[in-house]
């Protein structure tokens, strides 16, 4: 495709930046020696340094490219991705950092069995954390491969193996210690690659005559081809003049064809070339001109768009909270001051960042509009540099972004396999620092699996779907057993299982391709590509009325266990349990 950067000037700066994270993480390698260094990295990672990790770890596949793209495609209510993507925070900052880290757990299901004193939770919780950290790592290394495959032109399961042996080598060599400054980089790294090309497009587009308002469709500069590499309906606003090479509308084409109005469909393998100043169709159901794509209201495609809105903002909002390799990381601070100063300087550099996806969305639609026509619009923010800059300029460019864009794959997938090693090695296994080690390799193989097996969808979109299971199962645990002492073991299970059946099927279903959302005006498709509007509820609600009904079942010492978890630090209130798990 034109525009792209070179192989061998994006080879080089992805092997620069893989270099210092192997580098950056041989020194965390240097200072872990117990297993509180590889859980907790000892509890000493003080509020900035935290902050950029957490941040790092936090931007993963889905803000880098992801947000961009669907800014791209859907315009206005794409924008609450990013928005709710740093909200969440706030949630964080408010109702759990500090209690979290107070309590004295080293995880999510730590957090558990000293809140509600039941062994059996605590496994459900072990479970639920291994689902979601497996879930969330497979987006990364599908990102990864198609990355890589867009750039170097590697077929896209290399990619995601390169991704993740270079995380389970950190992973495995220094645990928490080393992945925290390997994040930390990371994030700085990502920052730049992502504001340096928004900058200069900037200053590209307000110096020159660009519209992004028309009533008319995107169009193309100049001559373009674009591969259709699945079956996708795409909608024309205008009549379109183009030649094709494949299948439209299940008829095989070979020459010159006139679309009207309308949907149609493109066959897989299709070829289709626009001439200069062509109109651009764009995916089914995604707003189809410049005007539309400024109004909110659209949503995501589907009959009941303002369902899919406020479904995707109570998910991504309260998924943060229920996010296990973003909860960890709060378990690494010295003390719960700490720990919400952590979290308000999060809110800083995440509200940074995400200023520029947000613009180079925006340009994708101008100048890369050819990719709403595949729906692959994850490969915007790779492409955009180099398909306005011609030259070492627009190569370099693009190689940055590739850079960062490789950094968002490491770090996020480091701290999903930091929390799953993590249960699994102090929850099945003895807890050692052999048993975290054993535990990375088992867990990070996996989602690799999976990544080359099942469908790729658009990295936020999957992401999302996991930001629903967290947010129907860990949330409610969470606010619950921090702010409600009438929760009870039997509670806190029913809920959990029940959100978490109803957000996985759906999520499940989803990945395996949705349901035809013809039946009862669409609700089918709109339920189960966005199900925390109603799965998040139901497990609050089932949580509430199962700890009503064993109410008796009440832990004895839910007084003492509030007092540590709400009073300051300063009153020296329970002993911390660092001690007993730095002699292992």
């Amino acid at each position: 495709m034109s525009g792209q950067p070179l192989p061998v000037v994006t080879l080089l700066v992805l092997v620069v930046a893989a270099v210092a994270t192997v580098v950056i993480g041989l020194y965390g390698v240097r200072l872990a020696r117990t297993t509180s260094d590889f859980l907790v990295a000892s509890r000493s990672v003080g509020p900035r340094l935290n902050a950029a990790a957490i941040s790092g770890e936090y931007l993963s596949a889905a803000s880098f490219l992801g947000v961009a793209g669907l800014i791209a495609k859907y315009g206005a209510d794409a924008l609450w991705y990013p928005v709710g993507f740093t909200a969440g925070y706030l949630g964080l900052l408010l109702f759990v950092s500090a209690p979290l880290r107070r309590s004295g757990a080293y995880t999510v299901p730590d957090f558990a069995e000293f809140r509600l004193g039941s062994v059996r939770v605590r496994r459900l919780a072990m479970l639920v954390v291994v689902v979601i950290c497996i879930l969330y790592m497979v987006p990364q290394f599908q990102g990864a491969g198609l990355t890589l495959g867009i750039l170097l032109g590697i077929p896209a399961w290399v990619g995601a193996l390169v991704v993740g042996l270079i995380v389970i080598g950190n992973v495995v060599g220094g645990g928490m210690r080393s992945v925290t400054f390997v994040q930390a980089f990371q994030y700085w790294l990502k920052l730049t690659a992502v504001a340096v090309p928004a900058v200069v497009l900037s200053v590209h587009f307000f110096g020159g005559a660009y519209d992004l308002g028309s009533p008319a469709p995107p169009t193309v500069g100049a001559r373009t081809t674009v591969d259709i590499t699945t079956d996708v309906v795409v909608q024309v606003s205008e009549a379109l003049h183009a030649q094709v090479s494949g299948s439209v509308d299940d008829a095989p084409v070979e020459g010159p064809v006139s679309l009207g109005p309308g949907e149609h469909e493109l066959g897989a393998g299709t070829v289709l070339v626009l001439d200069a100043g062509a109109p651009v169709p764009v995916v089914a159901g995604a707003p189809a001109t410049e005007a539309q794509w400024l109004e909110p209201g659209w949503g995501f495609g589907g009959s009941h768009p303002i369902y899919q809105v406020y479904s995707l903002m109570i998910g991504i909002f309260l998924g943060t909270m229920g996010l296990p390799h973003v909860l960890v990381r709060f378990y690494t601070n010295p003390d719960g001051r700490t720990a919400r100063a952590t979290s308000l300087a999060v809110i800083g550099l995440l509200g940074v960042f995400y200023l520029f996806p947000t613009l180079l969305g925006a340009f994708a639609r101008l100048w890369v509009p050819q990719l709403l026509i595949t729906g692959a619009s994850d490969a915007a923010v790779l492409l955009l540099p180099g398909s306005v800059f011609s030259g070492l300029g627009g190569q370099l460019l693009a190689a940055l972004v590739a850079a960062g864009a490789l950094a968002a794959f490491l770090s996020t997938s480091s701290g999903l396999l930091v929390s799953v090693a993590g249960v699994l090695s102090t929850d099945v296994l003895r807890g050692r620092v052999r048993d975290f080690r054993l535990a990375a390799v088992l867990a990070g193989a996996i989602p690799l699996a999976l990544a080359v097996g099942v469908v790729s969808l658009d990295l936020s979109r999957t992401v999302g779907l996991v930001f629903a299971v967290a947010a129907s199962t860990l949330c409610p645990l969470l606010v619950l057993g921090i702010w409600w002492r009438g929760l009870t073991a039997a509670g806190a299970a029913a809920g959990m299982v029940v959100g978490g059946l109803v957000s996985g099927l759906a999520a499940a279903v989803t990945v395996a391709g949705g349901v035809d959302g013809g039946l009862w005006g669409g609700w089918p498709a709109a339920l189960v590509g966005y199900p925390a509007a109603v799965s998040v509820p139901l497990a609050f609600a089932v949580m509430v009325l199962v700890s009503r009904a064993t109410r008796g079942r009440v832990p004895a010492g839910v007084g003492l266990i509030f007092t540590r978890m709400h009073a300051p630090e300063r009153l020296d209130v329970g002993s911390d349990r660092a001690t007993e798990l730095r002699s292992r």
